[in-house]
């Protein structure tokens, strides 16, 4: 057995305990969405980092800088500042106002079937781009590590989703949040040491290190990568970069799956405390990935990363150079671990919005349903979002280009999801109407940007449509963001719901001081 296929075993074993442990504990709807409301502010923080860094963080950042210089260093600057925007406007009213899911705010002083119908369908919309673009990058790097195992593309995408479907069905947010927390700490350690490798390398010289990233050889020229204009170039190269920090910023603040996690623990303050957790766990995970982009570029060169796997290997690569086959089977482990825990966190967050959101509120009319129902709906939900992630992401293939489609998730977000709660927290008069005018505004301006961007048009074949692109940004978000908020404004003025703003008051307090919010001892 090859070292990197025995890392990832024994990774997968340790996994599966956990998630034997946590089905154990995972009885009754609180205990399997929410894991009992019982995840401290530390624990809650490495999850949400584990779940925030995807293998397109570790991995594509990384070769984005290796290839791209400065302008992939700014490429990450929008996910490194993004945990201000959560911070400090949806984590603590999120956490008091809600339940199990951001519909539960919404329906709080809003019409709740449209509401939550509407909330759920931008939630699956967002989690199942996010999850096939995981999905096939989860095939085409596990087939490469694993290259000469006999694992192929096909069979690396079937286990991770078989994988990721076993934690949420039998582990519930327990299980979701411990593989999360492992794959954290296992990510922020190989940076670290692959970062002082990096650095031991250059003697621990910062200006010998910055000197190298000015004389990077590429192409068979030198190149300064501390200049700007490799990726981001005239005439809307500085548009577009705006636009991708806008998307990350607000998007991720509205992704789903990041805030499903706030409701896994006993109130407001910790949610805060989780937060900040996150933010420096976060924060020194991106400012360790220039580390790891300009040494793979200074002492790799992009010439050998482009003929040993290409740009996504830059990592990898860069650890086998510098401390031999068992830290490169190391940190591919590592890139293994970080694909199953975002997508296991994806499905649950797709699995109880489905469950909680339409099945219980919106086609039974919240009545209270049997002990046991909205678990077992969770679980095949799981099940068939599972099963549709593997086809599609069978069916594209390794060589399809699915960056989009995490710039799409981002995006949806953005614009969907983030001016419905915003608005719903702090604008009296928001009604029901502007909720739906808001959801879908920015789900459709956001979809029909990205399909006209030069993301999915193009002239050469690698592009779904093959044409000119009618949009010249890859991002939307610099447009669809405003078109969610205006949407959910107009929607609002066209829209009279009185009783809406008669709660406005009773929210306000409950958001602001946690009065009347779900708490673990009432589980």
């Amino acid at each position: 057995m090859s070292t990197p296929l025995l890392m990832f075993v024994l990774f997968i074993a340790i996994t599966l305990v956990v998630t034997y442990w946590a089905a154990r504990k995972s009885s009754g709807s609180a205990a399997f969405f929410a894991a009992g409301r019982n995840i401290t502010g530390w624990q809650n923080g490495i999850a949400v980092a584990g779940d925030y860094m995807s293998a397109a963080s570790f991995l594509g950042i990384a070769g984005i800088i290796a290839f791209q210089g400065y302008d992939g260093f700014m490429y990450s600057v929008g996910w490194l500042v993004a945990y201000l925007t959560v911070l400090l406007v949806v984590a603590e009213p999120l956490r008091n106002a809600g339940k199990y899911t951001m519909a539960d705010v919404l329906a709080y002083r809003l019409n709740p079937r449209p509401v939550r119908a509407m909330a759920a369908l931008s939630t699956l919309t967002v989690s199942t781009f996010y999850m096939i673009a995981q999905m096939v990058g989860a095939g085409t790097l596990v087939a490469l590590l694993l290259k000469g195992s006999g694992i192929g593309f096909n069979g690396a995408v079937t286990g991770v989703g078989i994988l990721m479907v076993a934690y949420v069905v039998f582990g519930g947010m327990l299980a979701t949040t411990w593989v999360q927390i492992i794959k954290a700490i296992l990510l922020i350690a190989g940076t670290v040491l692959l970062s002082v490798l990096v650095l031991a390398h250059f003697h621990f010289s910062l200006y010998e290190f910055f000197d190298a990233i000015a004389h990077v050889q590429s192409g068979g020229k030198v190149v300064n990568f501390l200049e700007p204009g490799l990726r981001y170039k005239p005439p809307y190269g500085a548009i577009d970069l705006i636009s991708l920090g806008l998307a990350l910023i607000f998007g991720t603040a509205g992704l789903p799956h990041i805030l499903v996690r706030f409701y896994t623990v006993p109130d407001a303050k910790t949610a805060r405390i989780s937060v900040v957790w996150a933010m420096f766990i976060i924060g020194t995970f991106y400012i360790m990935t220039t580390f790891l982009g300009f040494g793979a570029a200074t002492i790799l060169g992009g010439d050998f990363i482009k003929t040993h796997g290409g740009i996504n290997m830059s990592a990898p690569l860069l650890a086998q150079r510098l401390a031999g086959d068992i830290f490169f089977a190391f940190i591919s482990a590592i890139a293994f671990a970080t694909i199953l825990a975002v997508v296991a966190g994806l499905t649950i967050s797709a699995s109880t919005s489905f469950a909680h959101d339409f099945y219980t509120n919106v086609i039974h009319h919240g009545t209270e349903r049997a002990p046991g129902e909205e678990v077992r709906v969770a679980r095949i939900t799981a099940f068939v979002v599972g099963a549709i992630s593997i086809a599609v992401a069978i069916l594209l293939g390794p060589t399809f280009n699915v960056a989009f489609l995490v710039g799409l998730a981002f995006a949806v977000a953005a614009s969907a999801n983030l001016p419905v709660i915003v608005f719903s927290i702090f604008w009296k008069r928001f009604n029901t109407s502007g909720a739906i005018w808001g959801l879908a505004t920015g789900l459709v301006s956001s979809l029909v940007l990205i399909v006209i961007s030069p993301s999915i048009m193009g002239l050469d074949q690698s592009h779904l449509i093959h044409a000119q692109p009618l949009f010249p940004l890859e991002n939307p978000g610099i447009v669809s963001i405003p078109v969610g908020f205006l949407g959910a404004w107009l929607g609002t003025l066209a829209g009279n719901e009185p009783e809406s703003a008669a709660k406005f008051a009773e929210m306000e307090v409950r958001a602001n001081t946690g009065l009347g919010a779900e708490k673990a001892s009432a589980h």
